[in-house]
C-alpha cells in the first residue's frame, strides 16, 4: 500500500482546519449533533401508545430540508478528473481547458489509501467491479506552491526551461496535499438534504462529490465506503447559485444587512502591492488561504499585515494561475503582485479574440458595504463567480470579506432559529 500524504506540511498548520472542520472525516458527511429542529419532524407519537402518525410540522425554511443535492448535481457536467500517472503539465491543462481550478485523481483500486482516509470508488455499471479508486484532489493552489517551492526562482533563472519542464513532467500524484486543501476528499450521498450540505459547506468544505448512483440511498454516515458509477462534483458556488433561484423562499433573512446577520469576518491577512508572487505564494501555502487582498502601503514596509484598515487596490488568488502561459510561468513569479497582474492581463488582451477567457484584471473589484443587505452580496458573489466579496468603508478601506462559508452558514443559522421560533409559538397539544 501506498500512503499518500503531503510533503513537508508543517502540524502545526493542520490546527485551523481541525478546530473548524469538526465534520472531517474519512468518507461520508454526516449528521454531527442531534438537532432541535429535526424533533418536529418525528412521524410517531410513541408516548401514546402506538398511536395515529402525528402530523409533520414544517416551519418557512422546511424546503431546505425537503430539497435534496441530487436536485442540484442533475444538470452537472460529467466530472473532470486526471489520472495519477499524468503530468503536472497535462492536469494544468485541464484545468485551463475545463475553466475549473480542482480536479480529483484517480489510481487503480487497492493500491493507495486516499486522502483523509477516503475511500471513494468508481465501479462498473454492468457489473459493479471496481475500477477506480479517487485518491485526492489537485488545485491550482498545489501547482503553484509546488512551482514555487522546489528551487529559488533568482537560482533557476539561467536554467529556466530545462527546470521548469522538470517541475511540470512530476507525476500529479507527488503534488497532491501540497496545500491544505488537498489533505482531505469529500463525498456526500445524493439524498443528503440542502440544510445538511449547507452545514458542512459552511465549515471550510469547497467541493465534494456526489455519486450519480449511491449503495446507501438512506443512510447518511462516516463509515460506509461509497463506490458508484459515476460522480458529479457539487460545489460552494452551486449551492449559492441554488439558494439565489430561490431567493423569494429567503425573504425572512436576506434583506437584512451583512452586519446585523455577522457574515463579515473581520480577519483579513493581506500583502503589500510590491510583494513578489513568490513570497504570497508561500503565505497563502501556510495560511491556507485561496485568496488575499493587495492592499496600498511603502515599498520598504512590511510585506504581510493584517488588511484591515488598508487601502484595497487588487485581489491575488490561485486562480489568476489561468492567465499565466506555462512556459513563461517561473519567471514571472519574481515579479511584484501588481506587475504580475499586469502581464497577465496584457497577454490576455493578445490571446482573447475567440478564446471566451475573461481575465480577472477585467473585472471591478468585487466589494460592498457592511449596511449592504445578504441579497446584494449574493447576486455580485454569483453573478461575478467570486468565493469572496470585501467589506470596504466609503473610502475603500478594508473592514474585512465574506467568504461563501460565511454566506452559508448565517442562511443555515437564520433558517434554523425562524423554524425554531415558528415551533416554539405553535400551542402544544394537551396529552
Amino acid at each position: 500500500m501506498q500512503l499518500l500524504l503531503p510533503p513537508r506540511t508543517p502540524l502545526f498548520s493542520l490546527i485551523p482546519i481541525l478546530s473548524n472542520l469538526p465534520l472531517l472525516l474519512p468518507r461520508h458527511l454526516h449528521r454531527s449533533v442531534p438537532r432541535q429542529e429535526e424533533e418536529m419532524e418525528t412521524p410517531l407519537n410513541t408516548a401514546r401508545g402506538g398511536g395515529r402518525a402525528k402530523k409533520t410540522r414544517h416551519g418557512p425554511y422546511g424546503w431546505l430540508r425537503d430539497r435534496r443535492i441530487r436536485d442540484l448535481i442533475r444538470d452537472k457536467r460529467r466530472l473532470v478528473e486526471v489520472p495519477y500517472t499524468a503530468s503536472l503539465a497535462h492536469a494544468v491543462n485541464a484545468l485551463l481547458a475545463n475553466h475549473v481550478v480542482a480536479v480529483p485523481v484517480a489510481a487503480p483500486p487497492g493500491h493507495w489509501i486516499g486522502a483523509g482516509g477516503s475511500m471513494i470508488l468508481e465501479s462498473d455499471p454492468a457489473t459493479g467491479a471496481v475500477r477506480k479508486h479517487y485518491i485526492g484532489m489537485l488545485t491550482m493552489l498545489d501547482v503553484l506552491v509546488h512551482i514555487a517551492e522546489e528551487k529559488g526562482v533568482e537560482e533557476a533563472k539561467e536554467k529556466e526551461d530545462v527546470d521548469l519542464d522538470a517541475r511540470m513532467a512530476v507525476p500529479v500524484s507527488s503534488v497532491i496535499g501540497h496545500s491544505l486543501e488537498g489533505l482531505s476528499l469529500w463525498t456526500l450521498n445524493p439524498q443528503t438534504s440542502i440544510l445538511d450540505c449547507m452545514e458542512a459547506f459552511s465549515k471550510g468544505v469547497h467541493r465534494a462529490l456526489v455519486p450519480v448512483e449511491s449503495q446507501a440511498d438512506h443512510v447518511i454516515t462516516a463509515e460506509l465506503v461509497e463506490a458508484s458509477p459515476g460522480y458529479r462534483m457539487l460545489t460552494q458556488m452551486d449551492v449559492l447559485s441554488f439558494l439565489r433561484e430561490n431567493s423569494h423562499e429567503l425573504k425572512d433573512i436576506i434583506p437584512y444587512s451583512v452586519q446585523e446577520l455577522g457574515a463579515i469576518n473581520v480577519n483579513v491577512f493581506a500583502v503589500t502591492k510590491y510583494t513578489k508572487v513568490i513570497e504570497v505564494i508561500k503565505f497563502m501555502r501556510a495560511a491556507s488561504l485561496n485568496a488575499v487582498p493587495v492592499v496600498e502601503a511603502p515599498e520598504d514596509g512590511q510585506l504581510l499585515l493584517d488588511g484591515k484598515g488598508k487601502k484595497l487596490v487588487e485581489t491575488f488568488s490561485a486562480t489568476d494561475l489561468r492567465g499565466c502561459p506555462i512556459a513563461l510561468m517561473q519567471s514571472w513569479l519574481s515579479v511584484s503582485v501588481t506587475e504580475f497582474k499586469d502581464m497577465v492581463l496584457e497577454r490576455a488582451s493578445e490571446d482573447s479574440v475567440g478564446s471566451g477567457y475573461t481575465n480577472p484584471r477585467e473585472k471591478k473589484l468585487v466589494t460592498c458595504f457592511k449596511e449592504t443587505s445578504l441579497s446584494v452580496v449574493i447576486e455580485k458573489a454569483v453573478a461575478n463567480h467570486v468565493h469572496r466579496v470585501w467589506v470596504v468603508d466609503h473610502q475603500g478601506l478594508i473592514l474585512g470579506l465574506i467568504a461563501l462559508t460565511d454566506i452559508l452558514r448565517v442562511i443555515r443559522e437564520s433558517a434554523l432559529m425562524l423554524d425554531n421560533e415558528l415551533q416554539n409559538m405553535v400551542p402544544q397539544e394537551s396529552s
